[in-house]
């Protein structure tokens, strides 16, 4: 963690500037350095988003620098891929952050980082944290996107609630937001 001379708040983080082009997550008020993206996980983010890019406007499509404020601790997530709303393109002017007054992003999609049980925290943040806080904020459609397990588990949010569909080997990935989007999970994974 970095130490900071106080507790900052989510508003006093959005207005932190330590010189660096680090990116951070807010954790009871202090901030944790995000370590940088395996290359694996960062090129599965962007092969996507050149398929997305093929359906929706390019600008749209966000990969690892789109910040999101989310309820609980940490209050903060930097996603491994963000389908933006048109009306985002002008509130994220000064800066590429999607706050809690926004409208939700329409799609998030994460590429779990290696795990060798479900109990440790990579498996942890994106199957249970992020779900978690995704659904809160009311995100349309959240990916995981899992090497290890070979599958894509597509999570709609359906009355509040997040049902799961898994996706492995040849099947199609089924999209709420792009129905048109013909992908494979063999595909998405051969990527890497």
């Amino acid at each position: 963690m970095v130490k900071t001379p106080t507790f900052l708040s989510f508003k006093e983080y959005l207005e932190y500037d330590d010189g660096t082009d680090n990116y951070y997550e807010l954790l009871n008020g202090e901030l944790v350095p995000m370590p940088p993206e395996s290359e694996p996980n960062s090129w599965i983010a962007t092969w996507l988003r050149d398929e997305l890019v093929e359906l929706v406007n390019r600008r749209l499509v966000k990969t690892h620098d789109c910040e999101l404020q989310v309820p609980g601790n940490p209050q903060n997530r930097y996603p491994d891929l963000v389908v933006l709303r048109h009306e985002h393109l002008k509130l994220t002017r000064k800066r590429q952050t999607i706050t809690l007054d926004m409208p939700p992003p329409q799609l998030i999609a994460e590429v779990v980082s290696p795990y060798r049980k479900h109990q440790d925290e990579n498996y942890q943040r994106d199957y249970i944290d992020k779900r978690r806080q995704y659904q809160e904020l009311g995100i349309p459609e959240y990916w995981i996107i899992d090497p290890q397990q070979q599958k894509v588990t597509v999570l709609l949010l359906i009355d509040g609630t997040y049902q799961v569909t898994e996706f492995t080997g040849n099947q199609q990935i089924v999209s709420r937001t792009f129905p048109e989007l013909k992908l494979t999970v063999a595909e998405v994974l051969l990527a890497s």
